[in-house]
């Protein structure tokens, strides 16, 4: 009998306690759906041109802030005015959210954090973060702040090497006793490509490095600086001659002793190419070249 009251009890308190906080986050996912279809709401009338409609969703004495002119107006009708003139120069500008977040800061105010993108039919897109403070007024969710702030894009040299993107994979070619494994892959933003490599003779990895190949902006012209698991260093200077490849490069030994080399793939389709040096040269003393050697993508099993 004792266990059963007991138990009585303690559901009591439990229910006590934590029914308020159930209701809660049952209020608060029904506000969270609230705002997110106030959020399409305000998008489909920013693309639909219609000021009075955007302005419907500010709560009456919200203050909206024009990003571009720094001017600020209060109230709807202010509102509607002011987004009157901003459509009227973003014809045909279409504007997508990606909401990032929606935190609740009390029951009746909550912040949405995301990125807004002004897409016009000619030019690139223009992001900019944003924090919109969202007010409960008369059971309804309404903007009453926001704030904004241009997203920089980093710039990316893709353009400019483009061209080597042919590149990316794994390379493998063999040479006698020896086997060089290749293996590029774009750096962030693709303003570089990262060449890894590994020598081995006989099973056995004899040497390994990384190539960074990028375009110099001040030289006009791509460029390549590569290090070795010897110590050794080198810096390439690439053109392009119809399906050829050259690489202009001097090197530093790790022995101190200077050399050149000038290194030629000619591309032959996209799994197969074929690599030679010629010029090379250690300390003014010529070399002999390298004959070419044929070089092809591993593709991974399916």
């Amino acid at each position: 009998m004792k266990r059963t009251i007991w138990h009585k009890i303690t559901f009591g308190v439990f229910a006590f306690v934590c029914g308020p906080i159930i209701t809660s986050a049952a209020d608060q996912a029904a506000d969270r759906a609230a705002i997110e279809k106030a959020i399409a709401s305000y998008t489909a009338a920013f693309n639909a041109g219609d000021a009075k409609s955007l302005a419907a969703h500010w709560a009456p004495g919200a203050v909206y802030s024009n990003p571009v002119s720094g001017r600020q107006v209060e109230g709807r009708a202010a509102i509607a005015n002011e987004f009157d003139g901003i459509l009227a120069d973003l014809q045909e500008t279409r504007l997508a959210v990606e909401v990032e977040s929606i935190q609740f800061l009390s029951p009746d105010v909550a912040v949405e954090r995301g990125v807004a993108r002004l897409i016009s039919p000619t030019g690139e897109p223009q992001e900019s973060s944003y924090a919109a403070i969202h007010v409960k007024q008369d059971g309804k969710w309404l903007l009453d702040r926001v704030s904004e702030e241009e997203v920089i894009v980093p710039p990316s040299h893709y353009q400019q090497l483009k061209d080597l993107a042919w590149m990316i994979g794994t390379w493998k070619d063999a040479s006698g006793n020896d086997q060089i494994v290749t293996t590029c892959q774009w750096a962030r933003n693709n303003n570089f490509i990262i060449r890894a490599f590994k020598v081995s003779v006989a099973d056995r990895i004899d040497l390994s490095g990384i190539q960074i190949i990028g375009w110099d902006p001040a030289a006009g012209a791509i460029r390549s600086w590569a290090f070795d698991s010897n110590g050794g260093f080198a810096e390439g200077t690439w053109s392009k001659k119809n399906d050829r490849w050259i690489v202009e490069s001097k090197a530093t030994l790790p022995d101190g002793k200077q050399g050149s080399s000038i290194n030629i793939m000619t591309v032959q389709d996209n799994n197969h190419f074929s690599w030679q040096a010629t010029g090379r040269a250690v300390d003014g003393n010529i070399l002999p070249n390298i004959d070419e050697v044929p070089v092809a993508r591993v593709v991974a099993a399916k």
